[in-house]
């Protein structure tokens, strides 16, 4: 399980992104989105097929760059407005995304009601 501080803050590219790259490459890819790639939040960007993800965090000494492929399936992004170019989610939803968790499969569940016969 990934434990991320409540300050630190994910954005999520919403564009796909040429994972072919490395540590460079995202962090002008960070920049290109206007975001500072040093200030110690995480970028995760994803692939078009959303199979590949990368995230980039410097941690004030280094970079590290994690690299994630699905064997089935692929990444799904929660809701979000057509018009933003990254989405900010919290540490709980970055574990979930990163575990392949599928935010638009959770459906509403129901119940009968009780038939009022006891067996």
């Amino acid at each position: 399980m990934l434990s991320l501080p409540p300050s630190l803050r994910v954005f999520v590219a919403v564009e796909p992104f040429d994972m072919r790259g490395s540590f460079d490459a995202v962090a002008g890819a960070v920049r290109r989105l206007e975001l500072d790639p040093v200030d110690g939040h995480i970028y995760l960007f994803l692939n078009r097929r959303r199979r590949l993800a990368k995230a980039l965090w410097f941690d004030g000494s280094g970079w590290c760059l994690l690299s994630k492929r699905l064997e089935r399936g692929s990444f799904q992004l929660p809701e979000f407005r057509t018009d933003e170019m990254t989405v900010s989610v919290d540490g709980a939803t970055f574990a979930s995304l990163l575990a392949g968790i599928d935010f638009t499969a959770a459906r509403r569940g129901w119940h009968r009601a009780p038939s009022g016969r006891r067996r």
